[in-house]
């Protein structure tokens, strides 16, 4: 008998706007991985939004691809959320 796929979880809490992940869980599929999730992680009625990523279809960079991946970003000054002025009226950006 075959295991499981590996699903990791995320919550969005009542909160917060975005999702965070929690955890990892085995399920059969993704409708049932929900459901485990739900109960696992949010029994106080924490959670307000669940997703469900199996962990197989995700891609990750190591961490020793830190300074080739993310250094030349630093010389484009205007790529960074505070290069630009936000008006008083824009919230949670």
């Amino acid at each position: 008998m075959s295991e499981w796929p590996l699903w990791e979880i995320f919550i969005r809490s009542q909160h917060g706007l975005a999702h965070k992940h929690v955890g990892s869980l085995h399920a059969p599929d993704a409708e049932m991985a929900i459901k485990n999730a739900r109960d696992v992680y949010t029994r106080r009625n924490e959670g307000v939004s669940i997703w469900v990523v199996r962990s197989a279809d995700i891609t990750a960079t190591a961490p020793g691809q830190k300074v080739p991946l993310f250094e030349p970003a630093n010389s484009k000054v205007y790529r960074h959320p505070t290069f630009f002025p936000m008006p008083e009226e824009v919230k949670h950006i």
